[in-house]
């Protein structure tokens, strides 16, 4: 289903919601007291955008830092994201608000440099014929363009899944290389046991030889394919930065923004949710709300409704599921480190995924001298190595570092940890079922309850999805009708553009990207 017009609020041509609201006529319930559950990018663009209209909110945070999956977190004066956050969107109305709240050089231009680790080389990403074939050697190189024109005749019989799909588009050695370590590492499933569909949607029109045209031919500043723009935006102190300034702006506006505040319950009473209860430091508070806007886990939301749903609504929300993220950061000498923004690491023999240096994000985010290095693991909470203690886990990295020859544990002097619980929404054969009845469920019983971004809906988006997602949801709020889960992964966004298409259109796309399918988690792996 399209997205609804958003002018469809005013009966007369071309009126904004702020334009609605100036005129006394800001829609039905609009309340004095929508409660906005997380302050990351979604809950903090919702209470910003209540703000342009003159409606302060009240924001519930359980951490002690704004922002989410896309803080910046800081230790002893050095600063680092939870994985990398490139600021660029297809949405006018994301780009817009990104510089209303950054203005100026605080959003600086940044060149993209990312390159994939394989077997003690770096291999330029994208692709480039010349550091490939030298990388690989001649034979090899032949080997893969031969497994390349096999795989186009006699491609793999089972498509179905990431390997398959992969295979068949770009023979079964480059698969090897530089598709399997890697897919496998972030998702934790053989690649066997991947569903295609995310391959086809992340990688759509990227086969061999479209990326071989694209590395003799580049298209400078191209954005058309998102995987291969070679600049983009980033605060100068980091992502954080953003929702720091977003939040200050918020409170300045009238709002509030409780910090270690965990919702515990939303009561539920005459067909609404009146209330909102959080926890901070032992002491319950419960909060009136006229609207409640959520980008709790959904799953989290279910389980904190107050009567409970049905039996079978908690059980869809229990078979909800996510993948998590770790980051070792280390800091070691700036000669110890790369001019890369971010490395793939393709080796088998770590357990690391990918590594930021986080200097070349923005050089305000180190110190003279001196890099940091952030290296991923994508876990599951309770696995080995989630479990590790902090000392174990840099000794760890270190040990990685030094395996792939790329720093000796000696320069590394001093080290950190971040754990990041329910970072990637996990997407198995059931989760569409039990996200559809969990949001019907919502939309029949507590109206007033509107799940927004990434884990509030249960969808792998990007930061400008799940802020658009939160500006469709005031837009409601102000007397709008936008279907807010059709705004959702559209195969284009992530990957390439139509001709023509430059800024995405409110009425008829999606901005999101997708994850895939993969095997049912049991007790046994929890």
């Amino acid at each position: 289903m399209p997205v609804p017009d958003p002018m469809a609020i005013e009966n007369a041509p071309g009126a904004t919601p702020t334009e609605a609201a100036a005129r006394g006529r800001g829609g039905p319930g609009v309340a004095d007291n929508v409660v906005i559950i997380g302050a990351g990018p979604a809950g903090l663009t919702a209470a910003y955008e209540l703000a342009r209209v003159g409606k302060a909110c009240t924001v519930l945070e359980a951490d002690d830092v704004v922002g989410g999956i896309s803080r910046t977190t800081e230790r002893d004066g050095w600063r680092f994201d939870i994985g990398g956050h490139r600021f660029f969107t297809k949405v006018k109305e994301v780009e817009e608000f990104w510089h209303e709240v950054l203005p100026g050089e605080e959003l600086m231009v940044r060149p993209r440099l990312s390159r994939i680790y394989y077997q003690g080389k770096y291999y330029d990403y994208p692709l480039k014929p010349m550091n490939a074939l030298r990388n690989l050697g001649l034979v090899e190189s032949l080997r893969c363009g031969g497994s390349y024109l096999w795989a186009r005749v006699n491609p793999p019989k089972d498509q179905t899944t990431f390997e398959g799909w992969v295979a068949a588009r770009f023979g079964w050695r480059l698969y090897r290389h530089f598709f399997k370590t890697y897919t496998e590492k972030v998702w934790g499933y053989p690649g066997s046991q991947i569903q295609a569909d995310w391959a086809a949607q992340r990688i759509k029109n990227l086969n061999l030889l479209n990326a071989v045209k694209n590395a003799m031919f580049p298209e400078k500043g191209q954005r058309r394919i998102t995987t291969l723009i070679d600049q983009f935006e980033y605060p100068r102190l980091g992502p954080g930065m953003m929702w720091e300034r977003c939040r200050d702006k918020v409170e300045a506006a009238g709002s509030k923004v409780i910090m270690n505040a965990a919702v515990t319950r939303l009561k539920r009473e005459g067909g609404r949710v009146t209330s909102v209860t959080s926890v901070t430091d032992g002491v319950g508070t419960e909060h009136r709300a006229s609207a409640v806007v959520s980008s709790m886990p959904l799953s989290a939301l279910v389980k904190a409704i107050d009567p409970p749903p049905p039996p079978q609504v908690i059980a869809a929300a229990e078979g909800l599921h996510y993948r998590d993220h770790l980051t070792v950061a280390l800091v070691v000498p700036e000669s110890a480190s790369f001019p890369d923004n971010w490395v793939y690491v393709h080796d088998p023999r770590v357990r690391m995924g990918r590594i930021q240096n986080f200097g070349r994000w923005s050089p305000y985010m180190v110190k003279d001298g001196r890099a940091c290095l952030g290296l991923e693991y994508f876990v599951f909470e309770g696995d080995d190595i989630w479990s590790m203690p902090d000392a174990e886990l840099v000794e760890l990295g270190k040990r990685e570092l030094a395996s792939l020859g790329l720093v000796s544990p000696a320069a590394v002097e001093a080290g950190y940890v971040v754990r990041m619980p329910k970072a990637y929404p996990y997407y198995d054969a059931d989760y569409k079922a039990n996200v559809e009845l969990v949001r019907s469920w919502l939309a029949a019983n507590v109206p007033n309850v509107h799940p927004v971004g990434r884990n509030g809906m249960h969808r792998y988006n990007n930061q400008d999805h799940s802020m658009y997602t939160a500006m469709l949801t005031v837009e409601n709020l102000l007397g709008a009708a936008h279907d807010v889960w059709s705004v959702n992964v559209e195969e284009e966004y992530h990957e390439e553009l139509s001709s023509g298409e430059e800024r995405r259109s409110r009425a008829s796309d999606g901005t999101g990207r997708d994850a895939p399918i993969l095997p049912k988690r049991t007790a046994s792996d929890q």
